[in-house]
């Protein structure tokens, strides 16, 4: 679901990777450097590190990681459940600040590499993560039962640190997740900062762009934008009983997860067990002929427009109490980086403190920005780490 664009740079580090990493590190350093002159800010300089780790992944930091288990409670509408986690850590780091962080839709989950990359890199600027494995988005699904994980793992890492608050970020729909759950008034004071990267702010309005790639800005004009197929796909899959006849749902549903898990040879193989209806609808998703099925799409959208309202941020944001932080692509085609413009509507004007939608992120992966880019992601982060560094 992470896409990284720029063939051209691509093409350059193969052919002199060493070099090409160089002088990326070389530009951070840089940045670093100017940040800490204009102004003497030692976060801006972990921020910088971060990035630096982030981006490149051969870089080696003194990081530690546990498995651990997080118990989640029983409530009136979910049986309880104990679920994995991992917990990253500087080395020999103690009374340290910490942050939960979410992982999107991927069938990795908590496993994710990027991800884990992610985590060991915010780690390594002083912060203790710990990341828990959200079943649902894991399996494609935005669910409201998240919340319930994120907020159980929000109370199992304060109880770890000994703190009253942490910092809670979320990635794509994770981030939407990350914010509902912020503001729900059960977790609500054990939150002292999200940090929403690609997020949804009205699965509903998502859920069209990927049926149309149009979009409502928060200004109410339509912009027309390109959806990545891969939503499609996710949508008819989420509900997969929906497109197809009962006795084809079975093979339907393991054609289009293989697809999803870019498995083609494993998805085609499922999809010879479908009647020839459901085969041809099949080969047009795998196709990304989203036109195919587009009517179908926004039914059922419509069908479930009150389960997309409950796990969808906009109108649901008044309680929140941390401080918030909205990171976004500016050429995202799985969530538009216009919903991070309506999340900005949405947070109550006193917990916003930053929004940053910038060409250097394509979705939730870095790609290869600019020293402007680089400097505007440097204080964003520096931010950050000085609002995670003031949580008790």
């Amino acid at each position: 679901m992470n896409h990284v664009v720029d063939a051209a740079g691509e093409t350059a580090s193969k052919k002199n990777p060493r070099r090409t990493s160089r002088i990326r590190i070389v530009v951070f350093i840089l940045v670093s450097l100017v940040v800490l002159f204009v102004r003497p800010a030692s976060h801006h300089a972990r921020a910088a590190s971060l990035l630096v780790s982030f981006s490149e992944p051969n870089t080696v930091a003194a990081i530690t990681e546990e498995r651990v288990t997080v118990d989640v409670p029983v409530t009136s509408e979910y049986p309880s459940r104990i679920i994995p986690a991992r917990v990253f850590a500087p080395e020999g780091g103690k009374d340290l600040p910490g942050v939960v962080l979410v992982h999107g839709v991927h069938r990795k989950g908590m496993m994710e590499p990027r991800l884990e990359r992610f985590a060991r890199a915010v780690a390594s600027s002083g912060v203790e993560v710990l990341v828990p494995e959200i079943s649902e988005l894991s399996d494609y699904h935005v669910s409201a039962r998240s919340i319930e994980t994120v907020g159980a793992s929000i109370n199992a890492l304060r109880t770890r640190l000994g703190r009253s608050q942490v910092g809670l970020m979320g990635f794509s729909f994770g981030g939407g997740i990350a914010l509902l759950t912020a503001a729900n008034d059960r977790f609500s004071a054990s939150v002292a900062f999200v940090v929403a990267v690609g997020a949804h702010d009205d699965l509903g309005r998502v859920s069209k762009f990927f049926a149309t790639s149009t979009i409502q800005d928060a200004s109410g004009a339509t912009i027309e934008q390109h959806a990545h197929e891969y939503g499609a796909m996710v949508l008819v899959y989420t509900h997969i009983e929906d497109f197809f006849p009962a006795e084809d749902v079975p093979a339907a549903k393991e054609a289009c997860r293989h697809w999803l898990w870019e498995e083609h040879a494993e998805a085609r193989e499922a999809a010879k067990g479908l009647s020839p209806a459901s085969k041809e609808k099949v080969e047009k998703l795998f196709k990304a002929d989203v036109a195919a099925v587009r009517d179908e799409l926004l039914a059922e959208i419509e069908k479930r427009k009150s389960d997309m309202k409950k796990v969808s941020p906009h109108g649901q944001l008044g309680g929140l109490r941390a401080h918030v932080y909205l990171l976004h692509g500016e050429g995202d085609s799985v969530i538009p980086s216009t919903e991070t413009y309506w999340l900005a509507r949405e947070v109550p004007a006193d917990r916003l403190r930053s929004v940053l939608v910038t060409p250097a992120i394509e979705h939730v992966e870095l790609k290869k920005p600019t020293a402007m880019d680089k400097w505007a992601l440097v204080h964003f982060m520096g931010q950050v780490i000085s609002e995670a560094e003031a949580t008790r």
